[in-house]
Order: structure tokens, then C-alpha cells, then sequence
């Protein structure tokens, strides 16, 4: 394969790179891109360095795939010199996640779906991919008609600025020192915000809002209703959500067990409660708490962790790639 990474300097980028790396991919070339302030920095990848580039207009020429761990805005720059070298984008942006022609792929849950692209392929958000990892076994079994999660999204998801930031006010603090929060809405030190993104006139927020679109369109269930809450906590990576899922027909717990125990990619935690920690550095997303929901009938609740920067995004997209090099 001939790929390039956009972004590749930051922690999504750099992540995509450890990714290919560990896997062993078989990679004939590989192409990294970033701004023109990160531009000259060498990257190490399988013990050589590779210098990090500029986009131009020649840049995507001969390469099968790109990774996009970049803007919405810089991605929809660079979609149409990508298209022109017959590229594949593999995007991590939210620019396409939407559009009807682009796929939304998860692929242990909707593979098949990244073969009807247009040399696009959207990587969903990040909180949508573990959240789905640990609910889709469960819609195999019986439909599931109604999702209430709370996200619990560590500060990395935010990128390397969120992650000094905490750390930056941790220090501050500890030495007695006032915070003044510039990455997040307030303090995020030894505290939660109940806000990611943008406010909407319905007064949910634009992270709360892309499990249910995303949702709807990776499972293939358009009627599927999610209510979301998304909490910013002082966690340096791997998001955690508490979900309730309602289903068309009555499903037994041990029923629904066996399943996320048999799906790829997830694992069935039932000594201990998994945490953020225990899921980092790592693709496997970590179910566990699964329990009926007393309040209401064919209902379920649970409790799952992953790795935002990896399973939530790089690894995701690489995984995309290796689903597509299969077939060919």
C-alpha cells in the first residue's frame, strides 16, 4: 500500500502511524503531512525517519489511501486533490459523516458498507464508535429502539491541548495557584463539564447530537432514537459511557453476555468494573454492569470504556483501510 497520513503530527496522526506500524502493514510508501509549522519534523516509522511535508497539489499522487486526522475545513480543501490522484480518503473529520453518498463506517458493524464509497470514507465520532462497539451485539439480537447514554470523554479528546491543560491545573492548584481555562468552558481540574461542543436552539450540544445521526446511519436504523449527554472529565484518555438500550422484544441477559462475548472487538468485563485507565492504549472497547433496567421493559443498561485516540479514531480508520486492501 501507498498511504499518507494529514495531521500526522498531531495525536490522532500520530497515532494512525503507530497503528500501521504495529500491524505490520505491508507499506511500500508512506507520505506524512501537516502544517507549515510542524512542517521539517521527522517522524520515526520502523526505524527510519520520514519528514513530515506540506500539501501541495502533487502531494496525493500514486498514493491508494489517505488518513484524515485534520479540520472540516482542511479536509474539504483537500477532498478534491485527493479524488484527483484516486485516492481514498479515509476522513476523521465530521465534514462528510452525513452526506448520503458518504459511508459511516465501523467495520466490525457495517464493513460492507465502506465498498460503496466515492473515494471518501467517513471515520464516525469518537464517543459513537465505543458506544455503538458495546450496544450493536445487542441490536443483533432484537432492534434496538431508544439509547439514553451519559459520555464520560476524557480530556484527550480534545487533543494535546486539552491534555496540558489539565495538566497544567493540576499543578497550578496543587500549588495554590488560580486556573484560568482557555482549551475548555471552565476549570476541568479535579472537576466535570456538562458541555462538548457547541449549543444548540434545543439546547442539547453539537457532540450530543452525532450519536443519534451516526447512530441511525452505521446500524442501518433510521427510526433509532438516542437521548446524550456528554461530560467533559478530568481523565487524561479513554472515554466512558453509561448506556440504557430499549429493544423491540424481550432479550435474556444471558443472552445479550454471550453475544458482546462473541462480537469482535468487544470484551465482557464481569469480575470488576472496567475503567478509562484499564481501556487505554489498547483497541479492545470494555463492557461490563450489563443489567436490566427495572424501570421499564426490554431494557438494558451497561457500562463500556475504550481508547478515543485509537478504537474512537485511529485504529478505526486503519482498520477501514486493511477491510478495503482485503478485497482487492
Amino acid at each position: 500500500m501507498k498511504i499518507g497520513i494529514l495531521g500526522a503530527t498531531g495525536a490522532v496522526g500520530r497515532q494512525m502511524l503507530e497503528c500501521i506500524e504495529e500491524q505490520n502493514l505491508a507499506v511500500e510508501e508512506l507520505r506524512l503531512f501537516s502544517s507549515p509549522r510542524s512542517a521539517g519534523r521527522v517522524l520515526s516509522f520502523r526505524g527510519e525517519g520520514i519528514t513530515v511535508q506540506v500539501v501541495d497539489e502533487h502531494s496525493f499522487e500514486g498514493l491508494d489511501y489517505v488518513l484524515g486526522a485534520v479540520s472540516n475545513a482542511l479536509t474539504k480543501e483537500y477532498l478534491p486533490l485527493i479524488q484527483k490522484a484516486k485516492a481514498v480518503l479515509i476522513d476523521n473529520s465530521s465534514a462528510f459523516r452525513l452526506q448520503d453518498d458518504v459511508p459511516l463506517v465501523v467495520p466490525e458493524i457495517n464493513g460492507e458498507d465502506a465498498f460503496d464509497h466515492h473515494g471518501i470514507i467517513s471515520n464516525p465520532n469518537c464517543s459513537t464508535i465505543i458506544a455503538l462497539m458495546a450496544i450493536a451485539p445487542i441490536h443483533r439480537l432484537s432492534k434496538i429502539k431508544h439509547v439514553n447514554a451519559t459520555t464520560f470523554q476524557a480530556v484527550s479528546g480534545a487533543g494535546v491541548e486539552g491534555m496540558r491543560e489539565l495538566r497544567e491545573q493540576i499543578l497550578q492548584l496543587d500549588k495554590g495557584e488560580e486556573v484560568h481555562p482557555n482549551v475548555f468552558p471552565a476549570q476541568i481540574a479535579y472537576n466535570c463539564i456538562a458541555q462538548i461542543g457547541t449549543y444548540l436552539d434545543d439546547g442539547y450540544t453539537t457532540e450530543e447530537v452525532k450519536m443519534h445521526n451516526e447512530g441511525r446511519k452505521i446500524m442501518h436504523a433510521k427510526d433509532l432514537q438516542v437521548n446524550c449527554t456528554c461530560v467533559r472529565v478530568p481523565v487524561y484518555r479513554s472515554h466512558s459511557i453509561s448506556l440504557t438500550v430499549e429493544t423491540e422484544q424481550e432479550v435474556s441477559l444471558d443472552a445479550i453476555r454471550q453475544a458482546i462475548k462473541n462480537f469482535p472487538g468487544v470484551e465482557l468485563i464481569e469480575d470488576h468494573v472496567p475503567t478509562p485507565v484499564e481501556a487505554s492504549n489498547q483497541d479492545i472497547v470494555y463492557v461490563g454492569r450489563v443489567r436490566k433496567d427495572i424501570s421499564r421493559e426490554n431494557s438494558i443498561s451497561l457500562w463500556c470504556c475504550g481508547d478515543q485516540i485509537r478504537k474512537g479514531a485511529a485504529s478505526n480508520a486503519v482498520s477501514i483501510m486493511t477491510y478495503l486492501e482485503k478485497s482487492r
